[in-house]
């Protein structure tokens, strides 16, 4: 299998130069950025935030960068994309919905970036630098709205929303089309071999291989399909967790939550919410359905492990390139886990095989996803705890001293503020007008001094609104509700994290006061403008 993928990217991408050379240091100066994000994985779901599964290179980051505990995404994966591309709000870019098959009307609700919207890599470009995408875009099914269009010089990956890893043509209905494209052309991978994980990451390394005698500063942004739906992995990291999880669910919320303790990952401000009240006890399920239940997620953790195992390849390459000093690598996730469909998950194919193949194709469910969120409450597409919480991982030996590696920062950050402080980092000038046209100043704010100094820095409110859910973090308190017409619950996020104590009755007048800063906000990004007739599925 290894060999045949290596074949593949070696016709599709060409033979590296492989004549030994002495690395070239990156020159004092700007810094050179690599984003890596990962698909639905929940906030447990690698071993410096508290899981089991075999992490090592992601854990080396942290080892020798900063953690955050409180950084925050927006719940779906076009809509934190968007915000992490632009620094702007999801429905001012355009990506108040995924991005779809056919287009909305133009406005929050189209599902294309807009074009008072300015990416990282048109930013980056301004400022000297080169910019490479390979992975999961998302943000623009068809053209003029694919990465090369947004400022990206080199693109390889996934165009379009889950795709089977063996062979994208093998998608989850009959009227479902995937897309994929090599820089502004169409492209099909062979099927032969091919493997999403190892393809975005092999496409990633060329880039940095292409750059490592290149004095001048390069953004590379690595978008992971995994661990996304299906559960598909390659036979070897499958067999790693065989039988891993059969102590179920519950036990495994019990062994994560003491590790992020263990970690100081959490404390006090967090207990341990109760299982879903949907999700039965583990040691209620019969035999057969504890066996089914463990094999799913046994490649779900291979999937976590063949993208950590990624995650190696580039950081060696960075390092053998000689530019790991100067080089800040940024780690995160685009929503929660995900519980999509009901507490078994879902079998699009049922013909009786078992999950982990190209002709299976299946999710986990509720069940496993509960314990994706440790300690938190609800999922993917919630604004809950659960749906919105990141890990977020930032290493960059130039600037963190050996004193501060490893440091666990208590840090309110959100999506948006990726923008303004790598504007920062890379002394670029976010623009008021790209391409003749006003752009939409940034709603983010530089995290620099927390980088720089571990300082925290007063946050201003974040808002959400999603699938008529909506919520809304300022300072200790975070309000939310679970649709337009739900009651607003209020927390005491400082003091309770998991949300287990709902405080709206006893203090409405902070009630009061939230909800009339979410209204405004609402009304000035665009909640209210052309609500999507349907809600979309990934």
């Amino acid at each position: 299998m290894r060999l045949l993928v290596y074949l593949a990217i070696t016709v599709l991408f060409g033979t590296a130069d492989n004549t030994p050379k002495a690395p070239t240091a990156t020159k004092p100066g700007k810094p050179n950025i690599i984003i890596i994000m990962a698909d639905d994985m929940g906030f447990s779901d690698i071993g410096c935030y508290g899981s089991e599964i075999s992490t090592p290179n992601i854990d080396g980051l942290a080892k020798e960068g900063i953690r955050f505990t409180q950084m925050y995404n927006n719940a779906w994966c076009s809509p934190s994309r968007a915000s992490l591309l632009t620094g702007l709000y999801p429905h001012q870019a355009g990506m108040g919905i995924l991005a779809g098959p056919k287009p909305g009307p133009e406005g929050p609700y189209q599902g294309y970036l807009t074009d008072d919207c300015v990416t990282l890599a048109e930013v980056l470009k301004q400022a000297g630098y080169s910019t490479a995408l390979s992975g999961k875009w998302h943000l623009g099914e068809f053209k003029p709205h694919w990465p090369t269009d947004r400022g990206f010089d080199h693109y390889f990956g996934l165009i379009s929303g889950a795709a089977n890893y063996f062979d994208i043509t093998k998608t989850k209905g009959n009227n479902v089309v995937r897309y994929m494209a090599l820089d502004d052309k169409p492209y099909t991978p062979s099927k032969e071999g091919f493997y999403m994980t190892e393809a975005i990451t092999d496409y990633a390394i060329k880039m940095l291989d292409e750059k490592k005698n290149d004095q001048n500063p390069f953004f590379l942004y690595v978008a992971y399909t995994a661990p996304h739906w299906p559960l598909q992995a390659l036979p070897e990291d499958i067999a790693k967790y065989k039988n891993k999880y059969n102590i179920g669910w519950d036990s495994l919320r019990a062994l994560r939550y003491k590790k992020q303790e263990t970690l100081g990952i959490l404390s006090n401000e967090a207990k341990l919410s109760p299982r879903d009240k949907e999700v039965y006890a583990w040691d209620k399920l019969s035999d057969e359905q504890k066996k089914d239940m463990s094999s799913k997620m046994e490649v779900y953790a291979a999937q976590i492990d063949r993208m950590d195992q990624g995650i190696g390849k580039i950081l060696d390459k960075l390092n053998t390139a000689g530019k790991k000093e100067n080089t800040i690598v940024i780690f995160l996730s685009d929503n929660g886990a995900c519980a999509e469909e009901g507490l078994w998950g879902f079998d699009k194919r049922n013909n009786g095989l078992p999950p982990g193949g190209e002709d299976s194709y299946m999710s986990y469910g509720q069940s496993w996803a509960n314990a994706g969120n440790t300690p938190f409450r609800f999922f993917k597409k919630w604004l809950h705890e659960g749906g919105i919480s990141t890990p977020l991982i930032i290493r960059w030996p130039a600037a963190i001293a050996k004193k501060r590696e490893g440091s666990i920062i208590k840090q309110t950050a959100h999506l948006t503020d990726i923008m303004p402080t790598v504007c920062d980092l890379a002394g670029a000038t976010y623009p008021q007008q790209y391409n003749g046209k006003a752009i939409l100043p940034m709603e983010g704010q530089s995290l620099l001094p927390v980088i720089n100094n571990d300082k925290i820095i007063p946050h201003k409110p974040v808002c959400w609104a999603l699938n008529g859910h909506k919520a809304i973090l300022a300072d200790d308190y975070k309000l939310e509700a679970v649709s337009e017409d739900a009651p607003w619950e209020l927390y005491n996020i400082k003091n309770d994290r998991s949300e287990l104590n709902d405080l709206a009755k006893a203090y409405p007048e902070k009630v009061k006061e939230m909800a009339g800063l979410w209204k405004s906000w609402a009304k000035k990004v665009g909640v209210f403008n052309q609500q999507p007739a349907n809600k979309q599925k990934k």
